[in-house]
Order: structure tokens, then C-alpha cells, then sequence
């Protein structure tokens, strides 16, 4: 597939590059259609498989309004997914690690700090749920700026004192949390507890309009910076020979990607693996050029989050588990293939 993308020369031609993009956002789209449909129903026969049908399109009907009251986490599952596998993808190229996601910077642990801490002192009992993300959103950000300033050598970001950093802060978070936790009341922990899994239950449109356009926009910047991280993922050097401004180009990447993830935890909590999995599998199916993997993972992470919450919301029902559960239960044997397959990630970053 990859040599379809480049061609027998290896280049990246504008027709190939649209068909790749248009072919991932298709199957995207093909399964935001279908996921609301699939549910489970319970008759005197025990509990089945449903699936809606085009009843789901008729104003009126049951199937219409189940349809309706899946179809904001179907939405917030795309949103929030390809956040998380654009920022990843982005990272990669940034740390030129091929384990780096998200979380490996501390934006998770510091996001869901702030949570556990805005549900401490009561603003979830003032402001809701919102409140509860607003807080996480602020997390995450003075938690990017706390790792700049940790990781900045002149103007530049070195890839290990980035992720030395990262590690740091996350120890440090996931430190206060517990204590945190360890001076909060039963029902406090067990709401912090909740949240912390990561979910997309009781997902609200106005929840996803809000997080849209910050989103929408961010992963527009990282495809626009695309050719440039084509460079960067060889090495600072080899970039800056090419003509690229690499203390700018770090700067911008790191901060759209941290606030994306940013974003994406203020809707749905800390969902993790998702940056890891999707470039990861894209890169062995298209290639290493980020100017057509980064738009493809965007749409392989909305159909991964799709799937991990249609599994959530089934697997167990009438009980759902959270979806960060189901994440963390695929990306851990994941984790484990890329540690130990030595030459097929060699073959992933095209090493001899």
C-alpha cells in the first residue's frame, strides 16, 4: 500500500496524497454512520445483538431517539480520537522516538491534577462537568509551560530533556493526585476515580461544539507544518540544512500538540494509547510521510475511539466500561509488540 501512496519513484504526487486522505475519511465517516446503529437488547430469549436499521431515520420512532442519544459520543469519539492520534503522530516526528505519544510529556498526569483538584475544592459542584474540564484545559497548560521552560537549551527543545521533562512532571502530578485523593471524602474519590478512566458516557453536543473549533484548528496547524516535520523526523541538522526553522517549528508543534491533547482530556478525561496505535499501524500501511499520515491518523484515531467506545457501551451492558479501559486494555500489548519488535519498528521509520 505504501508504494501506491509514493509511486515507483517514491514521491508523494498531489492525486495520491487526496486519494489517501479521501479514502481515510470515507471509512471515517462509513463508521460514524454505522456505530449508533449497534447496541444491545434485552428480550425474554436473554440479551443480543441490535442493530437499528432506517427506523433510526424516522422522527418519532424509539430507534430514532436511541440513535440521536448515541450519536454526540460518536462525535465526541471522532473529535477527541483524532486529537489525541494527530498529536501523537506529531510528537513522533518532534521526539523522533517511536514510542512518544501524548501522555510521555506530562499533559495528561497534569490536566487530570487540575481535575482531581477542581472536584477537591467544589467547582464541579458549582460549575459541572464544565468546570471539571475548564480546569483541565488550564492543566494542561501550565503543565506545557512548566515543561518548556524544564526542556528549553537556548532556543531550541532537545528530544531527550523533553521527554526527561515530561517524566518528571508526570511523576510529580500523578503524586499530588493521590494525595489529593487521600484527603478527599468517599464520594469525591469515587467522581475522581471516574473521571480519571476516561469516558465518553453522558457526552453533551454542547460539550463537543465548545471543544470543535480549537481542535479543528489545531490539527490544521500540524498538517500545515507536515513537510516540515518530514525533515525534522531525520534530525535537527538535516532539517535545518533543508531550510527549516527548527526552534520555531519544535515550539509550534509542542504547543499545538499539548493543547490538543489539552482539549481532547477536558472532553473525555485521559484517554491513552490512541497517539501510540494508529500512527504506529498508518506508518507500516502508508509510509513515513507525515503529510499524508498525519490527516490519516486524524481519521484513524476518530475510528479507533468509535470502536473502543462502541465495545465500552456493549461489552458489559446494561454496564459500561470506561472507554479509557478499553484503550488501555489494546495499547498495552501494543506497547509491548513495539518494544520488542526491534526490526519491524526499524522497517516502520524506513532504517536498513
Amino acid at each position: 500500500m505504501s508504494g501506491f501512496i509514493t509511486g515507483t519513484s517514491g514521491r508523494l504526487t498531489a492525486s495520491r496524497l487526496a486519494f489517501a486522505v479521501l479514502a481515510s475519511m470515507t471509512v471515517a465517516i462509513v463508521f460514524a454512520m454505522l456505530v449508533p446503529h449497534i447496541g444491545i437488547a434485552f428480550d425474554r430469549s436473554g440479551r443480543h445483538l441490535e442493530f437499528l436499521g432506517m427506523d433510526a431515520y424516522t422522527p418519532g420512532t424509539e430507534a430514532h431517539t436511541i440513535f440521536w442519544i448515541r450519536m454526540p459520543r460518536v462525535l465526541a469519539a471522532m473529535l477527541v480520537g483524532g486529537a489525541l492520534a494527530g498529536a501523537g503522530c506529531a510528537l513522533q516526528a518532534l521526539l523522533r522516538n517511536p514510542l512518544a505519544e501524548p501522555f510521555t510529556l506530562g499533559i495528561s498526569s497534569g490536566s487530570s491534577l487540575a481535575a482531581v483538584l477542581a472536584i477537591r475544592l467544589g467547582i464541579e459542584a458549582q460549575f459541572g462537568g464544565a468546570g471539571v474540564g475548564a480546569s483541565a484545559m488550564l492543566g494542561a497548560t501550565a503543565t506545557l509551560l512548566i515543561v518548556w521552560q524544564l526542556a528549553r537549551v537556548g532556543r531550541g527543545l532537545p528530544p531527550a530533556t523533553l521527554i526527561l521533562a515530561g517524566v518528571t512532571m508526570s511523576m510529580f502530578c500523578s503524586a499530588a493526585s493521590v494525595l489529593i485523593q487521600y484527603t478527599s471524602d468517599f464520594s469525591e474519590v469515587s467522581r475522581m476515580l471516574r473521571w480519571m478512566m476516561g469516558g465518553l458516557d453522558s457526552m453533551q453536543l454542547s460539550s463537543v461544539g465548545y471543544a470543535t473549533i480549537p481542535i479543528v484548528v489545531g490539527l490544521g496547524v500540524l498538517i500545515a507544518f507536515s513537510r516540515a516535520l518530514n525533515a525534522l523526523a531525520a534530525g535537527p541538522e538535516v532539517a535545518a540544512s533543508l531550510g527549516v526553522a527548527v526552534p520555531r517549528t519544535q515550539a509550534v508543534v509542542f504547543i499545538v500538540s499539548s493543547l490538543l491533547v489539552g482539549a481532547a482530556i477536558a472532553v473525555a478525561g485521559p484517554i491513552g494509547f490512541v497517539g501510540l496505535i494508529v500512527p504506529h499501524a498508518l506508518r507500516a500501511v502508508l509510509g513515513p510521510d507525515h503529510r499524508v499520515l498525519i490527516p490519516a491518523s486524524v481519521f484513524g484515531g476518530a475510528v479507533l475511539l468509535m470502536i473502543c467506545d462502541t465495545l465500552a457501551r456493549t461489552v458489559t451492558a446494561p454496564a459500561q466500561l470506561p472507554t479509557g479501559a478499553v484503550t488501555a486494555v489494546l495499547g498495552g500489548p501494543f506497547f509491548v509488540m513495539i518494544l520488542v519488535g526491534q526490526k519491524r519498528r526499524a522497517a516502520m521509520w524506513g532504517k536498513p
